[in-house]
């Protein structure tokens, strides 16, 4: 069955809206939006394409999610509360059935995180997803890239690569049995956002970043903001069973510049070491040193036997990248 417009976003996208942050929702031509006193807004946008940022072949409901996750990753990386979303979406087609899934997928982790669909967008067109995320933290808490210090420490959530292997089973460049490839493609299809870790973070990071296009390259934005350089032991990366069982090569390729990882990146004092390790242990979120940040200019690897090593790798650019 085909939607109008209208139909679309009453049928799929219009919930009632509990008494917070939005005063005012869907249904105006502005939504009306009450901070709360004694926080700053943070908002972030991100546009997911058909054929870029996604397959054709994925489901809508993964959809719905990974278009809300890789927005409410960027609140993660700056230890904000989700508060309220919008969400403008192109379709070739408004087709009931694939409307309700993405709704589906998309508002299960809007209601697991506290945040409110407040408005948006639908118009027809090739297939484009794009969520404008808002959250809130108290006055002048917000984690930047701007923050890292000589001496701190760089640490990872999570594992990363996963999705870039996904990834490369897609273009037929190497090959996994049926349940390996279905944990791998979980992972570039529905990552899951660091939000508790983010806001746990506000009181012991320096510095912070989600890792959406590659670990070399994000961690360069939070080098070059900072001006400061770090020593990475790129072995260390924190990896999946499924891709350490890779070649070294494939394994480096993923983890330096897979990119679709949503893990957090972040800079904290030697001295909280410990402190860190506790906070990953609470919630339950696997965290790795990987290496500290260093006075001089510029991002340099080692490998297991402490050797610099150019890995010629180089992360994901939306206008450089095929």
């Amino acid at each position: 069955m085909s939607l109008g417009e209208f139909e679309l976003i009453h049928r799929c996208f219009q919930r009632a809206t509990p008494k917070g942050v939005v005063a005012v929702g869907i249904g105006d031509d502005c939504a009306v939006l009450q901070p709360t006193p004694g926080c700053q807004w943070l908002v972030s946008t991100d546009m997911l394409v058909e054929g870029r940022h996604f397959l054709s072949t994925v489901e809508p409901d993964r959809l719905g999610h990974k278009a809300l996750a890789v927005n409410l990753s960027d609140l993660a990386a700056c230890g904000a509360t989700p508060k309220a979303f919008f969400l403008a979406l192109a379709l070739p087609r408004a087709d009931a059935a694939w409307c309700d899934a993405f709704a589906q997928g998309l508002f299960a982790l809007a209601d697991a995180h506290g945040i409110v669909l407040a408005g948006g967008d639908t118009t027809a067109g090739p297939l484009n997803v794009s969520v404008t995320v808002m959250g809130e933290v108290p006055t002048g808490q917000a984690l930047l890239r701007s923050g890292a210090r000589v001496g701190d420490e760089v640490w990872v959530s999570g594992s990363l690569g996963d999705a870039r292997l996904a990834l490369e089973v897609f273009r037929g460049r190497l090959a996994l049995p049926g349940e390996a490839f279905a944990q791998v493609r979980r992972a570039m299809e529905c990552p899951q956002p660091r939000v508790a870790l983010g806001l746990a973070l506000r009181r012991l990071a320096t510095s912070a970043i989600d890792v959406s296009d590659g670990f070399l390259g994000d961690l360069g934005h939070v080098l070059k903001s900072s001006n400061v350089g770090a020593t990475i032991r790129a072995d260390a990366l924190p990896r999946s069973a499924l891709l350490a069982a890779q070649s070294t090569g494939v394994q480096r390729l993923c983890t330096l510049t897979g990119g679709d990882d949503y893990e957090l990146v972040f800079t904290a004092p030697s001295q909280d070491h410990a402190a860190v390790v506790a906070l990953g242990q609470s919630l339950g979120v696997r965290l790795t040193a990987v290496g500290q940040i260093d006075p001089e200019p510029g991002l340099r690897l080692t490998d297991a036997q402490g050797r610099l090593f150019d890995s010629g790798l180089q992360s994901f650019d939306h206008f450089k990248s095929p």
